[in-house]
């Protein structure tokens, strides 16, 4: 590790903290219904596609009426994209003429890109057109990300307000993060990476002439519209096969910095939003410092064991002090392309400029916990925060169990309901990911699929239902996919990891919403303090320690003390 690796580290995370602070305030004056920087140009358009859609925008829906609008309009969304997927060989714009999808690729992947996993069991340049690519994927990345972004304001008004009958309107939300959040932010952030070389054309592909004076055909395509969008609404789903580590897609160092920036800064303005909405700016630096404590170290484990390189490569003769570089870019190097790898899985993005599998076993079993904790390290785009949340509300009543009294959050008293609903939804991800986990580890069309054997060979098991349940999308590396076993089941995976959370999530909004809010008192455990920081972090830490710690003891760490020993697979 060097001194200019943590240098590039800590001013790209001061970048995103100063640019999340106006940002949140921006969001929480549009959330709020009031007006913003942007309402007289967008003001317009927004009230004609209520008009078109015929919604009225005063009217809210309860709990119960918010989430049934968003499994619906999500359940249309998972048709149409199978659908256009299924006849993309009948479509336009297949100038190099792909052929349709077979049933099981185009559920895995009309469902990836409806839950914002954008997990990919198939090469993009080599299977979709340029129609499936802007109609289809591009499309579902700004309404996935701005379901998301929907979900946790409902949540959050659900803390803010007292004695409420609704949350909100899912349509409205939606249509807001869409028109005001991601698509400025994405036209922004899409030309800046036009100027740093990601290309943005209509032609499918270019010739190049090579050294040895053969015809070499080069896949392009609308690539810096899908890149913007997929780094900021945390979809992650590469335009190329190799995402991030495609020089049209991450050229320079310059354009990774701003993909790492365009994945941290909405999940992170959220979280300040959410301190404006409720009215106390101190709980959202409280939880700034859960993620901060949690993410840095986990870049820290990742970049260190990366830097230590591993003994086959120092019996090679190899320098040293040059890292374990296999699978990353010289471009990049090992600082960057480990808090690479810490932000897109402690978001639910998933993109990658290196390959996990090539990391050292403890070095890629950092992105993998992180996905296993439940992404809330800021967390995907919406569902980071109200994952978040639900953690809260559990450690709130751990502290009620210790000192003997009735728990409270925000004002708000968490009572059977309220905890109950929220271990529901904590137990989805370790019941997805280990359940399917330990039925391919020993059904041979899944073993099929493997690339190595032993403890890395369980690892790549590991780390796809994790993305799958976690919603985010990156993969090992060598585990070969595209089979009706894993399209079938990783697809599942995924609707749980998405849905089966959400409903007891917003069952948690319902019930508070129609609770008082209560002023705090002289028992009221205060939540803005270093104590609710450290208790909710061993929180988090446990959960996921006493739920994945035996699955990783058999992977990724008994993989490691071999690598110390000697042994390759």
């Amino acid at each position: 590790m060097t001194v200019l690796g943590w240098l590039q580290i800590a001013i790209i995370l001061a970048l995103v903290v100063a640019a999340a602070v106006p940002l949140g305030g921006y969001m929480a004056r549009l959330y709020a219904g009031e007006r913003t920087l942007l309402s007289s140009v967008l003001g317009p358009v927004e009230r004609g596609l209520y008009r078109l859609a015929g919604t009225d925008p005063k009217v809210e829906q309860s709990a119960l009426g918010y989430t049934l609008a968003m499994l619906a309009f999500n359940a249309a969304g998972v048709a149409l994209l199978y659908g256009l997927l299924r006849l993309q060989g009948l479509l336009p714009f297949n100038p190099l003429g792909f052929g349709s999808l077979s049933p099981d690729l185009a559920f895995n992947t009309a469902v990836s890109f409806v839950t914002n996993t954008n997990w990919q069991s198939y090469g993009g340049e080599t299977t979709m057109s340029l129609f499936s690519q802007m109609a289809g994927l591009t499309v579902q990345n700004f309404l996935s990300a701005a379901t998301g972004l929907a979900l946790a304001v409902a949540l959050v008004r659900a803390f803010a307000r007292s004695n409420a009958s609704g949350v909100g309107n899912f349509f409205v939300d939606m249509t807001r993060s869409v028109l005001y959040v991601l698509l400025p932010l994405a036209i922004i952030t899409g030309l800046a990476q036009v100027a740093m070389g990601v290309p943005q054309t209509l032609n499918a592909s270019v010739t190049a002439t090579t050294l040895e004076g053969a015809q070499q055909t080069i896949a392009m395509g609308p690539v810096a519209s899908q890149m913007a969008i997929k780094q900021l609404g945390t979809n992650g789903g590469g335009f190329f096969n190799v995402n991030a580590a495609h020089p049209f897609e991450n050229p320079t160092p310059f354009s990774n910095a701003l993909e790492i920036w365009q994945m941290l800064v909405i999940s992170m303005a959220l979280v300040f939003a959410f301190g404006r909405l409720i009215g106390d700016r101190r709980q959202a630096r409280a939880l700034v410092g859960v993620i901060a404590l949690i993410l840095v170290a986990g870049i820290a484990i990742a970049y260190w064991a990366e830097a230590a390189g591993t003994p086959s490569l120092l019996a090679a003769g190899l320098d040293p002090t040059g890292g374990n570089m296999e699978g990353k870019e010289v471009r990049f190097g090992l600082a960057a392309s480990a808090m690479f790898a810490a932000v897109t899985t402690g978001l639910s993005d998933g993109a990658v400029n290196a390959m996990h599998g090539s990391f050292t076993p403890l070095g890629g079993m950092v992105p993998m916990f992180l996905i296993q904790l439940g992404e809330i390290l800021p967390g995907g785009v919406g569902s980071g925060l109200y994952g978040l949340l639900v953690m809260a509300v559990i450690t709130v009543f751990v502290a009620g169990l210790m000192v003997g009294r009735t728990p409270e959050y925000l004002g708000k008293k968490i009572e059977a309901k309220e905890v109950k609903m929220a271990i529901l939804a904590v137990l989805i991800l370790p019941t997805a990911i280990l359940g399917f986990s330990g039925v391919a580890a020993v059904l041979p069309d899944a073993l099929a699929g493997l690339g190595n054997a032993g403890p890395h060979g369980l690892s790549e098991i590991l780390y796809a239902y994790s993305s799958a349940a976690g919603n985010n999308g990156s993969a090992f590396g060598g585990l070969s996919a595209n089979s009706p076993w894993w399209n079938t089941t990783l697809g599942l995976a995924m609707l749980l990891g998405r849905f089966a959370y959400i409903v007891p999530m917003m069952a948690i909004a319902g019930s508070l919403a129609a609770k008082p809010r209560l002023a705090a008192s002289s028992g009221t455990f205060p939540t803005h303090g270093l104590l609710f920081v450290g208790l909710l972090t061993g929180v988090i830490l446990i959960l996921g320690g006493l739920q994945f710690f035996p699955a990783l003891a058999l992977g990724p760490l008994a993989e490691q003390v071999q690598m110390l020993a000697g042994k390759t697979f």
